[in-house]
């Protein structure tokens, strides 16, 4: 019986092993709508979470569409014609585009705020979501800079997802007495006009999770500091060069998280019976050196646990 229980254990070994080799078998096509932090650790946590599973040998396709929604849609036109057996696309134009393209090749969504708006629910779609309740960083705001009465967004119309973020930050914003002025733009000229115009009439700006805005941070913090108006970023990057601070996610967990349920999906199990995901979690991000220009009190109760930079 000895004999054959190491019989079985080497066997077992060995197709373990024979799994793990076979991975370099499966073509992964991973696209992005551009480069920033969230999006970046997007992408790591989903390929360490391959690795980690026994798909390091997996093929990895990562193109990158530089912010342009044509490109991306050539990128998931080649990910089809090149027959990956799965597309990773990270953020929602990425998503859009991929959808776009094919209705047969699994796609795991992540970086996307709702993916029912953004027209993401067909049988081939899963993965994440990086919604988080508006609320928090409404109240947060309401919390730490209590005279705050009028709050700037500044937003890309073009993208779904910031829509809805905007729309919601409306719908919070009346439950706690505030007032949300926005102001859209489609390219980085117009996000420095718009910031000219908007940063005359607010207490506080708010960025929400646009790729657009997020990678024009350096011109939004410097706009905004001039101005002496706090910003409120929505991710941790932003508070590192210089946003107030933030609530978020940690995006290379939510992406992490994409990568196990992409191993799902590659062992056998349909995308259609896999419910997008949210992490649950935030993370209060507090920048020293601008809590200080704003007199914010970083021992009140409010930041109790926050992450200070």
């Amino acid at each position: 019986m000895k004999r054959l229980g190491i019989a079985i254990l080497l066997l077992s070994t060995m197709a373990m092993g024979q799994e793990v080799k076979n991975s370099n078998k499966i073509k992964i096509g991973i696209t992005q709508i551009m480069e920033h932090q969230a999006l970046d650790l997007a992408r790591v946590g989903f390929e360490k979470a391959l690795k980690e599973n026994g798909y390091e040998e997996v093929q990895i396709d990562y193109q990158n569409a530089q912010g342009d929604f044509n490109t991306s849609q050539m990128i998931a036109n080649s990910f089809v014609q090149n027959k990956k057996d799965l597309i990773y696309a990270i953020s929602t134009p990425s998503a859009q585009s991929a959808y776009n393209a094919t209705k047969e090749i699994p796609i795991l969504i992540t970086a996307v705020t709702d993916q029912k708006a953004a027209g993401l629910t067909g049988e081939n779609i899963t993965g994440t979501s990086d919604a988080t309740p508006i609320s928090k960083q409404l109240e947060t705001i309401i919390k730490i800079l209590p005279k705050t009465k009028k709050i700037g967004i500044i937003y890309n119309t073009s993208e779904q997802n910031s829509q809805v973020q905007v729309a919601n930050a409306k719908e919070e914003s009346k439950k706690l007495g505030l007032e949300i002025i926005e102001v859209g733009a489609t390219n980085i000229n117009e996000v420095a006009m718009g910031l000219d115009s908007l940063l005359e009439k607010v207490d506080v700006l708010y960025t929400p999770t646009d790729n657009l805005v997020v990678s024009a941070t350096p011109l939004v913090l410097d706009k905004a500091n001039k101005k002496n108006i706090p910003v409120i970023g929505c991710i941790e990057d932003q508070v590192v060069q210089g946003a107030l601070i933030t609530n978020t996610i940690d995006y290379e967990k939510l992406g992490y998280q994409t990568g196990k349920i992409a191993i799902k999906v590659l062992e056998g199990e349909e995308a259609k019976n896999i419910p997008v995901e949210t992490l649950k979690d935030t993370q209060i991000i507090v920048n020293k050196k601008m809590a200080e220009k704003y007199k914010v009190d970083l021992t009140t109760e409010a930041l109790k646990g926050a992450k200070i930079y």
